[in-house]
């Protein structure tokens, strides 16, 4: 049988996971006033902490009484009881280390209290911020991460495709010819996941397959070119080929910098102008160095500018391989003017219903698995979603590689029809970009 514990949370794990409450199983969840303090200055705006603060909000109302500061509120049936710290002690130990009352030692000092008056209950810190965690392991407070949406195998980040050798010449003879096979002529039938893109060797020749399971074979890979845009390896011509695939509603593109992940998913977005009323590029505003959209001149356009200028400059790629008179880019034109093709922050997708749409989700490592899965709800008939991103550049202070909504939603949606992931690890930008990507 489990020992109970006592789990005190940071603010947050709270705007991470609004209804985190519900995942500590049968154990006790403390949470600091301070917390509900900082919470107030969150629930103002349309930003998806914005969301998660007011939701939880929302949440904790239903729960609410009395019970709540003193004996503690159950949680449901099989779940522990939730209690509100609202109490003002500063242990000596606290203040000879941090003297200074900020939020996140006051929140450390009730987590320090609450584990001397419960001992020998285990009393845990939970906390997305590393640096508070360290303070509390150098007071003897355990600590750790939220975990519970963590995706624990991350090695399919580190490869690029499957490979199968031994192949029988006249079976990929036959796949020349014909464009494909059953899958019950592959050898390796039993190892590939529905959409699974590899590469088949006979001792005289190789060719780049897929597995569709809407058919139930075993297709040629092609190097398409897609509006002015040709592959430059095998696996952006497995991008290219999920991404003009209409069965495939949901794509997910990973790779370093440099790799061509949004450039193809634009290409081809453009290619198949005529199957969607619209084209929506969207990336998250995560800041640098905490520059906020505050400080910088003009209206609101004006300052999501700076950071839409990725897209643009990948639609100016696109735009070179024509003449500037050519009806391409007055076609590009055109849509930009009708609102056919549109790129804007992604903060501004709540609440949509994006029907007919091709939807390019830029920087999707810097996203909760929360603000995926809203992403994703907003799909309507007809839409395909495409999420790309580099797990190794993460700006996101309180998300990780293990943690992010990214490969969150790869480790759920793996085996899904509708859903492929390629992971791109050739850099086509430049040889310079490719040697400062592996080498720095």
């Amino acid at each position: 049988m489990k020992r109970k514990k006592n789990f005190v949370l940071d603010t947050n794990v709270i705007l991470h996971d609004y209804k985190c409450l519900h995942n500590f199983e049968e154990n006790d969840i403390y949470i600091p006033i301070v917390v509900l303090e900082e919470l107030d200055h969150f629930k103002k705006g349309n930003e998806q902490i914005n969301f998660n603060a007011r939701e939880f909000t929302r949440e904790l109302d239903l729960i609410a009484d009395d019970k709540l500061f003193k004996n503690g509120a159950p949680l449901g049936e099989g779940k522990g009881r939730l209690f509100i710290v609202a109490r003002n002690e500063y242990p000596d130990v606290i203040s000879n280390l941090f003297p200074d009352r900020l939020a996140d030692h006051r929140i450390l000092a009730d987590t320090y209290v609450i584990g001397e008056e419960s001992k020998p209950v285990k009393t845990i810190l939970v906390s997305k911020d590393i640096n508070l965690r360290m303070k509390a392991l150098s007071l003897g407070v355990l600590a750790e991460d939220y975990i519970n949406d963590k995706v624990t195998n991350i090695n399919i980040f580190d490869k690029n495709y499957e490979t199968y050798d031994n192949i029988s010449p006249e079976l990929i003879d036959k796949m020349y010819a014909n464009g494909g096979i059953e899958l019950d002529e592959f050898d390796f039938k039993s190892d590939v996941e529905p959409q699974e893109c590899f590469v088949m060797k006979s001792n005289r020749s190789s060719i780049l397959a897929r597995y569709v399971p809407q058919s139930g074979k075993v297709i040629r890979v092609e190097k398409t070119r897609s509006f002015g845009i040709e592959p430059r390896n095998a696996e952006q011509a497995f991008a290219m080929s999920v991404l003009l695939d209409d069965e495939v509603k949901l794509v997910a593109l990973t790779g370093k910098s440099g790799t061509g992940k949004t450039l193809m998913a634009l290409a081809a977005a453009l290619q198949q102008h005529d199957d969607y009323k619209q084209i929506l590029l969207a990336r998250p505003i995560v800041a640098l160095s905490n520059r906020d959209l505050g400080y910088l001149p003009g209206d609101e356009q004006s300052k999501i500018a700076p950071y839409m200028q990725p897209l643009f400059d990948n639609l100016n790629v696109i735009k070179n391989n024509f003449s500037y008179q050519g009806k391409e880019v007055k076609l590009l034109d055109e849509m930009q003017k009708n609102q056919q093709l549109v790129i804007e922050a992604l903060a501004y997708i709540r609440g949509r219903s994006l029907s007919e749409t091709f939807f390019i989700v830029d920087e999707a490592q810097n996203l909760t698995p929360h603000e995926v899965k809203t992403i994703i709800t907003r799909a309507g008939e007809g839409t395909k979603i495409v999420f790309t991103g580099d797990i190794q550049q993460i700006d996101s202070p309180y998300l990780d590689m293990h943690s992010n909504g990214l490969v969150y939603m790869i480790d759920r949606m793996r085996g899904q029809d509708i859903f492929s992931h390629i992971n791109l690890i050739k850099g086509e930008r430049s040889y310079l970009s490719e040697l400062a990507s592996n080498l720095l």
